[in-house]
C-alpha cells in the first residue's frame, strides 16, 4: 500500500480555515462597528428631534404666559372700568338727587327761618340756621317729617340769643335725605 503524505494538505487546509475564520471575524467585528455607529446615529437623530419638540414646546409655554399675563392685565383693566362705569351710573342717578334736596328744603322752609349753612355727607344733611323762635325751628321739623324727599329730623341744638331789640334762635338740625330711586330698587 502506497503511503500518502497528508500533512502539507492538512497544513495548508489548516492555514486556509484559519485566513476564512481572520477574515470572519474582520467582517463581524467591522458589522459589529457599523451596528454601534448606525445605533447611536438613530439615537443621535432620536434626541435632537426631543429636544427640537422640548425648545418648541418652551416657546410656546412662554408664548402662552404672555398672553395669560396679557390676559390677566385686560380682566384687571376691565374690572375698574365696570367698577368706574358703576360710580358714573350711581352719580348719574344720583345727580337730580341735590336738586330736589334743595328744592324741597325751601319748599319746607316756614316763614321766619333763615339758612346759614347746609353740609351733606353721605344721605346725612347738616343745616344750620336762624329762627325768630324756637317754635319755628319746630315748625320745620314737623315739615321735614311730612316731605317725600327729607326725613328724621334730628336736633342738636337751639339757643336764643339777643340781637339788638330782637331775640334769635340759631339752630343746628340733622335730617336724612330719601333716595326715590332706592326705594323702588328695594321693593322690585
Amino acid at each position: 500500500m502506497p503511503r500518502i503524505n497528508l500533512l502539507p494538505w492538512r497544513e495548508a487546509e489548516r492555514k486556509k480555515r484559519q485566513r476564512d475564520f481572520g477574515i470572519a471575524m474582520a467582517g463581524s467585528v467591522v458589522a459589529g462597528v457599523a451596528v454601534v455607529m448606525l445605533t447611536m446615529f438613530a439615537y443621535s437623530q432620536m434626541i435632537d428631534n426631543q429636544n427640537n419638540r422640548n425648545q418648541r414646546l418652551t416657546n410656546e409655554i412662554v408664548e402662552l404666559e404672555k398672553s395669560i399675563t396679557e390676559i390677566d392685565g385686560l380682566e384687571r383693566q376691565k374690572e375698574r372700568l365696570l367698577a368706574r362705569m358703576e360710580i358714573i351710573e350711581e352719580l348719574q342717578k344720583s345727580r337730580p338727587e341735590i336738586v330736589h334736596l334743595f328744592d324741597e328744603l325751601v319748599r319746607q322752609l316756614p316763614e321766619g327761618v333763615y339758612l346759614t349753612g347746609v353740609k351733606q355727607t353721605g344721605a346725612r344733611v347738616e343745616i344750620r340756621g336762624v329762627a325768630q323762635s324756637s317754635t319755628r325751628v319746630s315748625a320745620l321739623m314737623r315739615q321735614i317729617d311730612a316731605s317725600a324727599w327729607i326725613a328724621d329730623p334730628e336736633v342738636e341744638r337751639v339757643e336764643t340769643r339777643q340781637s339788638g331789640s330782637s331775640r334769635q334762635s340759631e339752630f343746628v338740625v340733622y335730617l336724612k335725605q330719601i333716595r326715590q330711586g332706592a326705594e323702588s330698587e328695594d321693593e322690585a
